[in-house]
C-alpha cells in the first residue's frame, strides 16, 4: 500500500512538472520576443508591423481561452492540453523559419492558439487532481513560474538573440514543450465528469474581431490617419458594433464564450476586473523598463533584462504567499495588501526622470514585483473557488483570459503613450530635424557619436515618455484596487460535495 501511494505521488509530480513547463513556455511567450524584436524587425525589414508580433499572439490566445476551456469540460483535459502543446511547438517551428514580418504574426497566432489551451486548462488540472487543502501551496507554484514567465521572458529572448540567433527564441520551445508533452502524456490518467456543451464559435469571432478593430484604430490613429479621420472612426465604430453583437450573441448562446451566469458570483465577477487591471499594468514593466536601462543608462539589451531579475524574486515571493494566506486571511484582505504594494511601485516608477539611480529603479520594481505577486496564484484560487467541477474549465480560462485582455490592451496602449510622448518630446528639444531617424530608438553606439546636448535632450525624453506611460498606469492601478474592495470576505472552500471532484488515477 506504502508503495502504491508513493508511486501515485511520484507520477502526481511528473504531471505537475509537465503542467508548470507547458505555463512557462506559454506564459513567456508573451515578453520572451520583446528584446529580440530591434533584431527580427532589422533582419526582416518590417518595422511597420512591428505592434503585431505581440498582438497577434496575445489576441489569439484570447480566442482560444474560453474554447478550450469549454472543450475541456465537454472531453477532458488532457487531450487538449496535449493539442495545445503540439498546436504551441508547432507554431514555434513556423515561427523560426519565417521570412517576413507578416509571416511571423501570422504564425504567432498559430502559436497564441495553442497557449491558449495550456494556460487555462493546466490550472484546472491541479484544481482536479489535488483536495482543496493543498490547492493554495500548488496554487502558489503555478503563480511563481508564470512571475517568472513575465519578467525572465525578456533576458532569455536578448541572452538567446546575442548569443545564437533570434529564431532560437521561438525554437528553445520546442524541447520545453516535447518534455511537457511526454510527461502529461504518460503520467497523467484522468477519470473525468463531462457535459454537452455548443461552442459559441459566432461569439469568439465576433470578440477577437472587436479587439483586431480596436486596437487597428489605436495603432493607425495619430499616425497613418487623423484621429477624426473616416478612417479611424470607421474602425472604432466598427470595433463599437462588433462588441455589441458580441454582447447579444453572448445572451442568446447555449455555452457562451463569456459565461454570464458565474458574474452573480460576486467574488467571481470581482476577480475578472482585478485580473484585467493588474494585467493592464503589469505587462508595461516588462516592455518599458529594459527600454529606460538601455536608453537611460546604457545597458546593452542582457543587461537590460538582468536589471528585471530583483522584481521576478520579489513576485516569486509573494507568489507563494498569495496561494497560502487567502486561507487564513480571505481573499480580498490578502489582495489589499498586493494593491498597497502594487500602486505604490506604479507611482513609484512615473517619478523616473534621468537623475533616477538605478538602485532607486531596482527598489522601485521590487515593489511593484511584490504587489502583483499576489495576484498570480491567489487570482487563480478566487476566480474557481466554489465552482462546480463541471464549470471549471470555462471559470478557469475566463480568468486568464480576462487577465489576457488587459494585457494585450495595455501593451498597445500604453505602448502608443510612450512612442507618442517619445516622438513629440524629441521633436520639442531637437528642431531642425535632429531626431533618430524614422522615430527609431538610437543604440548605445550612436549616442556616442552625437553631440552630448543631443544625446542628453534624447535621453531626457525618453526618461519622460516612460515616467508618463506610469502615470497614465496608475488610472488602470487604482480601478484593479476598487475590485479588489467587491472581492468580499470569502475564504478558500476546503471541503467539497461528495463526488465533485473526480477520482484521477496516477498509475
Amino acid at each position: 500500500m506504502a508503495s502504491t501511494t508513493t508511486e501515485t505521488k511520484t507520477k502526481t509530480n511528473y504531471v505537475v512538472l509537465g503542467l508548470l513547463i507547458g505555463i512557462l513556455v506559454a506564459a513567456m511567450d508573451n515578453t520572451i520576443v520583446a528584446t529580440a524584436m530591434p533584431t527580427i524587425v532589422s533582419e526582416l525589414n518590417g518595422f511597420d508591423q512591428y505592434a503585431w508580433v505581440t498582438s497577434a499572439y496575445m489576441i489569439a490566445t484570447v480566442a482560444g481561452m474560453p474554447i478550450f476551456g469549454k472543450l475541456s469540460d465537454m472531453y477532458g483535459r488532457k487531450r487538449f492540453f496535449l493539442f495545445g502543446m503540439l498546436l504551441f511547438i508547432a507554431g514555434s517551428i513556423l515561427c523560426g523559419v519565417a521570412d517576413s514580418i507578416t509571416e511571423l504574426s501570422i504564425y504567432r497566432a498559430v502559436q497564441g492558439l495553442g497557449g491558449g489551451a495550456l494556460m487555462p486548462i493546466a490550472f484546472t488540472i491541479i484544481f482536479d487532481i489535488f483536495p482543496p487543502e493543498k490547492r493554495g501551496k500548488v496554487s502558489g507554484l503555478f503563480g511563481a513560474v508564470f512571475g517568472i514567465s513575465s519578467i525572465f521572458g525578456p533576458l532569455l529572448g536578448a541572452v538567446l538573440t546575442d548569443a545564437i540567433n533570434w529564431r532560437w527564441v521561438f525554437y528553445i520551445n520546442i524541447p520545453l514543450g516535447l518534455i511537457a508533452l511526454a510527461l502529461v502524456s504518460l503520467f497523467y490518467k484522468e477519470s473525468p465528469i463531462h457535459r454537452t456543451q455548443k461552442i459559441d464559435y459566432a461569439g469568439a469571432a465576433t470578440l477577437v474581431a472587436g479587439l483586431v478593430t480596436f486596437l487597428l484604430g489605436l495603432e493607425l490613429g495619430g499616425k497613418e490617419y487623423a484621429w477624426s479621420s473616416p478612417q479611424i472612426l470607421g474602425l472604432f465604430g466598427a470595433s463599437l458594433a462588433l462588441f455589441i453583437l458580441f454582447g447579444l450573441i453572448e445572451r442568446r448562446a447555449t455555452d457562451p464564450v463569456i459565461t454570464f451566469s458565474l458574474f452573480s458570483r460576486r467574488l467571481f465577477a470581482a476577480t475578472q476586473g482585478v485580473a484585467f487591471f493588474y494585467g493592464f499594468v503589469f505587462i508595461s514593466a516588462s516592455v518599458f523598463i529594459p527600454i529606460f536601462v538601455q536608453g537611460v543608462f546604457g545597458g546593452s539589451a542582457t543587461n537590460s533584462g538582468l536589471i528585471l531579475m530583483p522584481m521576478l524574486i520579489a513576485s516569486v515571493v509573494s507568489a507563494q504567499l498569495g496561494g497560502r494566506l487567502p486561507n487564513k486571511y480571505g481573499f480580498r484582505n490578502v489582495m489589499m495588501l498586493s494593491a498597497v504594494f502594487f500602486v505604490l511601485g506604479v507611482y513609484l516608477l512615473s517619478t523616473m526622470s534621468l537623475e533616477t539611480t538605478r538602485t532607486a529603479v531596482t527598489i522601485y520594481m521590487i515593489i511593484l514585483g511584490f504587489g502583483v505577486g499576489f495576484s498570480f496564484s491567489l487570482l487563480n484560487l478566487a476566480s474557481i473557488n466554489g465552482i462546480e467541477m463541471k464549470r471549471r474549465g470555462a471559470a478557469t480560462s475566463m480568468g486568464s483570459t480576462f487577465r489576457t485582455i488587459g494585457m494585450t490592451l495595455g501593451v498597445t496602449i500604453l505602448g502608443i503613450v510612450q512612442s507618442r510622448t517619445f516622438t513629440s518630446s524629441v521633436s520639442e528639444q531637437l528642431p531642425g530635424g535632429s531626431a533618430p531617424d524614422g522615430g527609431q530608438f538610437p543604440t548605445a553606439a550612436a549616442f556616442s557619436k552625437m553631440p552630448p546636448e543631443v544625446a542628453t535632450a534624447i535621453k531626457t525624453a525618453l526618461a519622460d515618455s516612460i515616467s508618463s506611460v506610469y502615470m497614465w498606469a496608475l488610472i488602470p492601478a487604482i480601478l484593479g484596487v476598487i475590485f479588489v474592495f467587491f472581492m468580499g470576505n470569502e475564504r478558500p472552500i476546503l471541503k467539497e460535495e461528495q463526488g465533485d471532484r473526480p477520482q484521477t488515477k496516477q498509475a
